[in-house]
């Protein structure tokens, strides 16, 4: 799709040209990225051609209103405990998804529910999360952490919280054993960032549900928090031993194989007071 295409059909529809130009070079951007930094050969981790196809679908699917979630202030902190309490978390407004990674297939059997909190010192998440089934790897190092746990059950978040550079963004995921990884996405690849996540798990087996508490430092995340500032988010669930699994997202990422890795599908993350 050249740029004369794009400006004609934005003649034809109420968008104007000069926002289909930069969306088709966001897309763009966004698609080299992709195939530079995403080596891995997990389902998730695929890019193909094909993905441009995604990017004039987005280009003609994405409204100039980006989704919001909010995170709470915790103002007086959690008192010494380790992770908010259940008052402090049911202040929290959530938000659910449970259908794919396009949009499609809602399972209310896989539902996911997320809300967060924060401090100055501290971003809080809590993941619950209906299932189906269960798989996990046994083994992780000793602090928890595991490579590759996307190739199991997880919950995930992806945070970007420097506007000035949109393809780096920091990938959190979580599995229903508690194990984690962390890891900073960029053009250049993917590094172990150290941010010093810390976790709960909870497993409720008759109801079928796993719940996650991240607790995640701040200056890990930004030089500077900014509570004025927004973020971009998604949040992601994988579940299944074996393809094809179920890839489930907050924003759909609308590629063509399951992908999670497009930075232009993210929501807003704004910090509200309490």
């Amino acid at each position: 799709m050249t740029s004369s295409t794009i400006v004609a059909s934005a003649e034809r529809s109420k968008v104007t040209p000069l926002s289909y130009l930069f969306l088709y070079f966001e897309m763009l951007a966004c698609c080299l990225a992709q195939f530079c930094s995403c080596a891995n050969y997990g389902a998730q981790r695929v890019f193909t051609p094909d993905n441009f196809r995604y990017a004039v679908f987005y280009m003609r699917n994405t409204s100039e209103t980006s989704p919001l979630v909010v995170a709470r202030e915790l103002p007086n902190g959690i008192g010494g405990r380790d992770f908010p309490s259940v008052h402090d978390w049911n202040l929290a407004q959530p938000v659910r998804f449970g259908s794919d990674w396009q949009g499609k297939n809602e399972d209310p059997g896989r539902e996911t529910e997320v809300r967060l909190l924060w401090t100055r010192e501290t971003l809080y998440l809590n993941f619950r999360c209906r299932y189906r089934t269960l798989t996990v790897f046994p083994d992780g190092a000793i602090n928890g952490r595991r490579d590759r746990l996307w190739d199991r059950d997880v919950a995930e978040v992806f945070l970007q919280t420097d506007p000035a550079q949109p393809r780096r963004y920091w990938e959190f995921e979580i599995s229903p054993n508690g194990m984690w990884i962390d890891l900073d996405i960029s053009p250049d690849g993917k590094r172990d960032p150290k941010s010093g996540i810390k976790s709960r798990i909870n497993l409720d087996e008759s109801e079928k549900v796993w719940t996650a508490e991240l607790m995640l430092p701040m200056h890990s995340l930004t030089n500077h928090f900014d509570p004025s500032a927004e973020w971009r988010v998604n949040f992601f669930r994988v579940e299944g031993p074996a393809e094809p699994r179920f890839y489930s997202s907050w924003q759909p990422t609308h590629t063509p194989q399951p992908n999670f890795h497009v930075p232009a599908a993210f929501g807003t993350l704004r910090f509200i007071r309490s």
